[in-house]
């Protein structure tokens, strides 16, 4: 059941809807907000009024009854004849109440010599008018004091002198007039709101489908696009946010094109490295099959070259191995605090005898104790190609220095050569799979050219970083800088 009311609201979710919702709820509610306020401002005005105008009739009665001593003799009959005319114009009733509050005057006729006790008429007995309005019966009561003098404090809730008057009228008028008008206006007023709530209904369709529709445009640009029908950036210039969006795609869709030709590149590099030592393993295999009575020292050499090329796809397979390793997660990273100045110096023990083999001087130099949470296998892979790549790209009687130094948060590895350099238009492709620098050389200088992509993936598990700075002809140098402290991020 409640997974069916989700799936109901579900379209609640629609910034069109949300943004409809939003305008008709902004032009709904002040309009029923302005007719309630219109109609309750008016009853109150309405009812106002009729309080005075009959207060001012009472006034000028009260001063007849004293004037005609009424409270001690009934039988007037101008007095009679003004309270009735008095309840008719009105539509009400009018009791005069002596100061020991008994009615000596009902123009109903059906309260004289009753008493009345109540809070109305003993405040009026001290001077107080009252005036209550009955929304739900439609009538208003009041009181007005009969006083000996002809001056009256008339104002709500200011007493005079107690016990000053001699009687109260107390008058109820009809307000059937101001709810029948009322009801009139209310029928109006709505006439007049649902108008305007269809004029907001009608704005609030425009502004969400004006709003909205260079989103859609988007989306059905982005479907173009993912239906194969073009690759071409899109442009929806119809507003600031949309043209945004369309800017931020345009830079994914060039950087997936990116990554989708250097896979192609890739696989096509994977299966020329991956036949090429095989190529070559057939041709020697073939050359000695087609030959009868081999001599030994032929088959030897032969031999040799065939176990040549079967450990250069050897290493072809584990160094592909490796960096597939290198581009899962860093969770599969071996952390723990590693001697980084014995872990430097046993690489640069096990690379000399290759660097004296090719007349290399190799240099380390450790500027300071370092000590840093790093997985061991990984660094050693890193420096080791870093330094075997000096040594292997260097001029005879060369040399390579490593540094490595630190400070309270990295520690840095420096790899310096004098070898033959990086030309400037290169550089940037270096940690790409199966670059080399110099491809009519790369059978003459042993490798797979994927040392450097390994290295900079391994660096990048780690959170640290590679820059390279050389110059074709003078040398290079590789600055490794790894956290001492290593963070994993979830």
């Amino acid at each position: 059941m409640l997974k069916i009311n989700l799936e109901k609201l579900k379209f609640l979710r629609s910034i069109k809807i949300r943004i409809f919702l939003i305008v008709f709820i902004i032009g709904f509610i002040p309009s029923t907000i302005a007719r309630y306020a219109i109609l309750k401002n008016y009853e109150q005005r309405a009812v106002d009024l009729r309080t005075s105008d009959v207060q001012t009739q009472l006034k000028i009665l009260a001063n007849h009854l004293i004037a005609y001593r009424y409270l001690q003799d009934t039988s007037s009959e101008v007095i009679d004849a003004e309270l009735n005319m008095l309840s008719n114009l009105y539509d009400g009733r009018v009791l005069i109440i002596n100061n020991n509050l008994k009615v000596v005057k009902d123009t109903y006729g059906i309260s004289e010599g009753k008493t009345i006790i109540s809070e109305e008429v003993i405040r009026c007995l001290k001077g107080v008018n009252t005036s209550n309005y009955d929304s739900t019966n439609n009538f208003i009561e009041m009181t007005i004091p009969i006083m000996e003098s002809l001056e009256v404090d008339t104002s709500e809730m200011q007493p005079m002198e107690p016990n000053l008057a001699s009687g109260v009228m107390l008058t109820s008028v009809s307000t059937d007039y101001i709810a029948t008008t009322m009801e009139i206006l209310n029928r109006k007023a709505i006439v007049v709101e649902v108008l305007v709530i269809l004029i907001v209904f009608i704005i609030s369709m425009l502004a969400s489908y004006v709003i909205i529709r260079p989103f859609e445009k988007i989306t059905e640009a982005l479907n173009q696009v993912k239906e194969g029908y073009t690759n071409d950036p899109i442009s929806v210039s119809d507003c600031l946010e949309t043209e945004h969006i369309g800017d931020a795609f345009n830079q994914v869709l060039s950087r997936m094109k990116v990554l989708d030709d250097s896979r192609q590149e890739f696989v096509s590099n994977v299966s020329h490295e991956l036949k090429t030592p095989i190529t070559s393993m057939k041709v020697l295999a073939d050359s000695l099959r087609g030959q009868e009575d081999v001599p030994i020292e032929l088959y030897r050499e032969f031999m040799e070259d065939i176990a040549d090329e079967i450990d250069r796809e050897d290493k072809i397979i584990n160094d592909l191995l490796a960096l597939i390793k290198m581009d899962r997660t860093s969770s599969d990273l071996n952390i723990a605090q590693v001697d980084i100045n014995v872990l430097v110096e046993l690489i640069m023990k096990r690379l000399r005898p290759i660097a004296l083999k090719k007349n290399i001087e190799l240099v380390y130099e450790s500027v300071r104790p370092v000590s840093a949470e790093i997985d061991e296998v990984k660094i050693t892979l890193v420096i080791s190609n870093l330094v075997e790549n000096a040594i292997k790209y260097n001029k005879e009687f060369g040399w390579v220095k490593v540094t490595l130094d630190a400070d309270h948060q990295f520690f840095t590895v420096e790899v310096a050569d004098s070898g033959i350099g990086i030309p400037e238009e290169s550089i940037e492709h270096i940690y790409e799979r199966f670059y080399r620098v110099d491809k009519s050389h790369s059978r003459e200088i042993d490798g797979t050219g994927l040392g450097l992509a390994i290295t900079r993936s391994a660096i990048l598990m780690h959170r640290g970083s590679i820059k390279v700075v050389s110059e074709e002809g003078e040398g290079t140098t590789f600055t490794v800088k790894i956290p001492l402290t290593y963070i994993a991020v979830s």
